[in-house]
């Protein structure tokens, strides 16, 4: 080692050891958290956000973060997790009625938020067209995670929840290919060919998530693998291979990623639940680490001079750009004015935009620090105003339903050399399957209840068997009836004994 030199101490057990305390402490501080994000209505970001702050620059932890680049990447792997498991969230069910206003809104409603906020940015506050343009289109990509999080109490007609779902999936691809064709280095000619490019991008990406997503599940289906454990795995390492295909054939990995897991979502996999709660696991990990990351990222005595403009643009944003795109968009598809008013005020804006935020300082655009500030301030602020009132106009718009009842969690596990399938019924409260006879289940041929486990003890049952809520019925499919079986316990779930005659369908998971 050459003379003046630092010497590079080596990361000895020790060191290891300490890492993995404060790593397991900030996780499990916010794990805590969650709980009191949800009694309050406020979307967990905000906690973690906090948390960041307060081991960051100015706060009690004083630890100097400020690799912008190195929180782009992080920022980008725990996107493609996020993604990943909103798509697998995603019902097929729901979010096909609305998939064209969707569709609508997440293109031309994202370019109506650009042009109005950008123009706010320049005229109001007086930055440069380019800079406007970024955050006009870093501050347009709405979060699934942020909406539904304050939303989970309030069950929504399938047309709302489909089109807000649909719509945070495929908005984030878009605005991420614009703000990267902002924050490059030089002028942006022939705004049509940029158009042109993101459109392209986006039938690639399109195009092999729903390859990708088909593929692995037909394989999923159609292999058995040795242990229920690796399900889990193998969904989310298909999903990732959605994005890393997409990305490297100059596609939307983001939206592949979310078209991948959405069709492997809806495909019936065996051991569903396990995969479910897998990815549930993984994205509330990214989550933690995204935002505690991005945290320690901000400078608190820096952001004074930007909070009057971050009102102001957020503000414009709120009131103006998202509810005039709703209204553009959604007006053609003859959405009622109450849902239209739900939607406007659920535009909320999460981790994407954050993330969006720091291309612009990699990049080098200039004032890129004031960017970061803006849209930080921007996401706290109306996150704090609007997460906990979204609730509450939900129920002054008359759009809760406080009858629908609740979906079943049905496992499924392939039972091979039988050619069949072993069923795993769980019957939650509010299932409108209680006080139902095994008999009056009605199950095709090929398909029958061979066990039901209740306060801890399992017994046969009879066909006069009464099914109670809090039950767990093991049923053996063939395989030629195992969806019909499913498509029928759903159904019965959610219509009572009387389904079908009635004209309940069953409901996908």
């Amino acid at each position: 080692m050459r003379a003046g030199q630092g010497r590079i101490r080596p990361l000895t057990v020790h060191h290891l050891n300490q890492l993995l305390l404060v790593c397991s402490l900030v996780l499990l501080v916010a794990v805590a958290a969650v709980r009191i994000s949800s009694r309050s209505g406020l979307p967990s970001l905000l906690v973690y956000l906090g948390i960041g702050v307060a081991m960051g620059q100015d706060g009690v932890g004083d630890i100097h973060f400020d690799n912008a680049e190195l929180t782009q990447v992080i920022g980008y792997a725990a996107l493609v997790v996020i993604l990943a498991e909103g798509g697998l969230g995603t019902k097929w069910k729901e979010i096909k009625p609305a998939l064209p206003a969707a569709t609508v809104l997440a293109l031309a409603g994202v370019a109506v938020s650009v042009g109005v906020t950008a123009s706010a940015a320049h005229y109001l506050i007086g930055l440069e067209w380019r800079q406007a343009l970024i955050i006009g289109a870093v501050v347009s990509s709405t979060d699934a995670a942020a909406v539904f999080s304050v939303l989970r109490k309030i069950p929504l007609p399938a047309r709302v929840t489909g089109t807000l779902e649909a719509e945070s999936g495929f908005n984030d691809a878009p605005v991420v290919i614009l703000v990267v064709s902002l924050s490059t280095a030089g002028p942006v000619e022939h705004w049509y060919v940029l158009l042109g490019v993101i459109l392209l991008e986006l039938a690639i990406g399109a195009a092999i998530g729903l390859a990708v997503g088909w593929l692995g599940s037909w394989g999923l289906r159609h292999v058995a693998l040795p242990a229920s454990g690796l399900y889990p795995i193998a969904v989310m390492a298909i999903a990732v291979v959605a994005y890393a295909a997409g990305a490297l054939a100059h596609g939307s990995g983001f939206l592949a990623v979310y078209l991948a897991a959405m069709v492997m979502g809806n495909a019936r996999l065996p051991h569903w639940p396990a995969t479910r709660g897998f990815a549930d696991g993984l994205g509330w990990m990214a989550q933690i680490g995204m935002f505690v990351l991005l945290g320690l990222l901000v400078t608190p005595h820096e952001l004074g001079d930007d909070i009057v403009p971050a009102l102001v643009i957020g503000l414009v944003l709120t009131m103006v750009a998202r509810p005039l795109s709703v209204v553009f968009c959604l007006t053609p598809f003859r959405v009622p004015w109450q849902e239209q008013a739900l939607m406007s005020w659920a535009g909320l804006r999460g981790a994407v935009p954050i993330i969006l935020a720091t291309i612009p300082m990699v990049e080098g655009v200039e004032a890129s620090r004031r960017i970061f500030n803006i849209v930080f301030v921007l996401v706290v602020v109306y996150t704090l105003v609007q997460g906990p009132t979204l609730p509450w106009l939900g129920r002054k718009l008359h759009l809760g339903d406080g009858s629908e009842a609740a979906d079943l969690g049905i496992e499924s596990a392939p039972l091979e050399r039988l050619r069949g399938h072993l069923l795993s019924v769980a019957i939650p409260e509010g299932s409108k399957m209680h006080g139902v006879e095994v008999a009056e289940l009605r199950l095709p041929h090929g398909a029958a209840v061979t066990l039901i486990v209740r306060g801890g003890e399992s017994f046969v049952p009879l066909p006069t068997t009464i099914l109670q809520r809090g039950d767990e019925l093991l049923v053996v499919a063939t395989d030629p009836v195992r969806d019909a079986t499913e498509s029928r316990l759903r159904a019965v779930g959610h219509g009572g004994k009387l389904a079908g005659w009635l004209g309940t369908d069953g409901a996908s998971h």
